[in-house]
């Protein structure tokens, strides 16, 4: 059957248009790729004994339960460094994120068997944190922010208050327990979802990082991490901050931090 010329054209921007939607698809579709990181930190050098705190305030109630000392966690088996935050740093000269929709959470903040669970909160501008007291003992929460209200909380037993965070902090807050000084946390607020803290086994993951070259930061409570050892090679990271050129998939560091920095 003889086909006519228009029928030929008809028949090309049809599949040029075929082509060019399949292409925006793939564009569309590596653009989206993502990437996860992560990251275990190991102590090089001898591990220090996990030790305990003795109470000097309500010694009744709070000297029922084993006080751990949480100001450096290693784990004896494989040196992890439990309690290290990383997250994707968004100050002067760090990564631009582009804007996103935070879903608003509420995070539980306890005062239980006379310590804070957990020891490491992280949080998003938006979210609330709900500082409870199942203790029988009165305590108290003294949240240092910088961007945010300053709150110095007093909970009675069994009763809570909620702290709303409304904006971001440029670095993790310090809380204390002013009743019972041996009592500390810290906590990050973020603008982005991009933060995790490390395990009993020194690792920690974020996931759906945009590809390419990202700028993250360290933090630990006690510890410096500024000269370290990464996959091998000794490195130094100026003010904790780092970069790291996120492929998609899984892209995995090891970081050994001399135990000399938590003296």
């Amino acid at each position: 059957m003889k086909r006519s010329p228009s029928f030929f054209r008809r028949l090309f921007a049809a599949g040029c248009a075929v082509a060019f939607v399949s292409a925006s698809v793939l564009a569309s579709s590596a653009s989206a790729e993502t990437g996860t990181l992560k990251m275990t930190f190991k102590l090089k050098g001898d591990a220090p004994k996990g030790k305990t705190l003795k109470p000097n305030v309500d010694e009744a109630f709070c000297g029922k339960n084993p006080i751990p000392d949480e100001s450096l966690v290693v784990n004896g088996d494989n040196h992890g460094i439990k309690n290290v935050i990383v997250y994707v740093y968004t100050g002067r000269r760090g990564t631009e994120l582009p804007k996103m929709d935070l879903k608003a959470e509420t995070h539980v903040l306890a005062n239980e068997n006379c310590r804070f669970e957990p020891h490491v909160l992280i949080a998003k501008k938006g979210d609330t944190i709900k500082v409870t007291n199942p203790d029988t003992v009165t305590h108290n929460a003294n949240f240092q922010f910088f961007n945010n209200t300053a709150q110095n909380l007093t909970v009675p037993p069994g009763a809570f208050v909620d702290v709303e965070l409304k904006d971001a902090e440029p670095a993790p807050t310090p809380v204390a327990c002013n009743i019972h000084s041996w009592m500390k946390a810290q906590v990050l607020v973020v603008d982005h979802p991009f933060a995790a803290v490390t395990d009993e086994n020194g690792v920690l993951e974020i996931k759906g990082l945009p590809t390419g070259e990202v700028v993250f930061r360290a933090n630990h409570e006690t510890g410096s991490l500024k000269d370290v050892v990464v996959d091998g090679k000794d490195t130094s990271w100026r003010s904790s901050r780092f970069e790291v050129d996120i492929k998609p998939g899984v892209n995995e560091m090891t970081v050994e931090v001399p135990v000399a920095a938590f003296q």
